[in-house]
């Protein structure tokens, strides 16, 4: 009698030869990442994509200051954005508050940052204290520079007339020529925390190795600095101004808290005057909106490619 065949001799088919098992993937795994970016993905399209549609499409609609919409506007509230008479002004002045506060507080940071890098007594108590800006509301900060810049009860006015610097009280932020230095120093007063630890963190993580290969090579301080540690910076260096480029741009607890504005637009950046346009148009305050999207995204490429980001030393 013959014996039945083996489990592994049943499973062969012609030749003998085992078939191959079909590969059967999964509904899920077929989808591949997919279903892990999903969730970033539905995100961004409600945060970021669906905002962004809908002030567009504001900005071509007439509607009224209770909210309705009556009908399209075309370009007129762009057109009448142009025609404002303040429109120039407070656009020249918001590209120089962010120019001013963004270069001043890369500069500083960079120093502290190299301070912070060396070793002193009480260096991890001045790191907790530079955090003091960051922790605190921007919005409590300026308040509180408001009231120290106050013409009657303020304390900067009764220190200076206490030590004889000047006769009289002075109304710090009654007129544009004084307010806008003291609110660009509060904006780079909140934002050094930030640009410090970024340029710190990259400081850090330069290796000991290469400043050692730069002294043999007989590198003095100053080569060393400029040909070594700057280079290799530079990557910390170009996120910590695109980062605070962009929020200085879009800052306005600061000038709104100190001076509204005000007088009139003479203070007003365009993120204050955007918010001023939506008392008498809404339509012509998203049109402002647009535009200050389009100018942040103009000024960061502009960086960008002056920057040469992209590039290996």
């Amino acid at each position: 009698m013959k014996a039945p065949p083996s489990p592994a001799e049943s499973g062969r088919g012609r030749g003998g030869r085992a078939p191959r098992p079909r590969s059967r993937r999964s509904g899920i795994a077929r989808l591949g990442p997919l279903p892990w970016i999903a969730p970033v993905i539905l995100l961004i399209l409600v945060v970021v994509i669906w905002p962004i549609f809908e002030l567009v499409r504001t900005s071509f609609l007439n509607i009224s200051i209770a909210g309705i919409v009556r009908g399209s506007a075309g370009t007129d509230k762009y057109k009448k954005l142009f025609e404002e008479s303040d429109f120039g002004s407070v656009l020249v002045w918001t590209v120089i508050w962010t120019v001013v506060v963004v270069s001043v507080t890369m500069l500083l940071s960079l120093a502290l940052a190299q301070l912070f890098n060396q070793r002193f007594p009480g260096r991890r108590i001045t790191r907790w204290a530079l955090i003091a800006p960051w922790a605190a509301s921007v919005l409590m900060t300026a308040i509180g520079f408001k009231w120290m810049l106050n013409r009657t009860a303020g304390v900067l006015n009764t220190l200076m007339l206490d030590l004889g610097i000047i006769d009289n009280s002075r109304d710090w932020l009654g007129s544009s020529s004084t307010a806008w230095p003291w609110m660009m120093a509060v904006a780079v007063f909140v934002s050094l925390p930030f640009t410090t630890y970024t340029l710190l963190a990259g400081l850090q993580t330069i290796p000991s190795d290469v400043y050692e290969a730069a002294r043999l090579d007989g590198s003095g301080p100053w080569q060393t600095y400029r040909h070594v540690t700057l280079p290799m910076l530079r990557p910390a260096f170009l996120v910590g101004v695109v980062i605070n480029l962009i929020n200085v741009f879009n800052s306005f607890p600061i000038i709104w808290a100190m001076t509204q504005g005000g007088p009139g637009y003479d203070t007003s950046t365009t993120m204050v005057f955007m918010y001023k346009l939506k008392e008498t148009d809404i339509g012509e305050s998203a049109a402002m909106s647009v535009v200050n999207f389009a100018m942040v995204v103009v000024l960061v490429l502009i960086f960008l490619k002056v920057s040469r980001w992209n590039e290996e030393d």
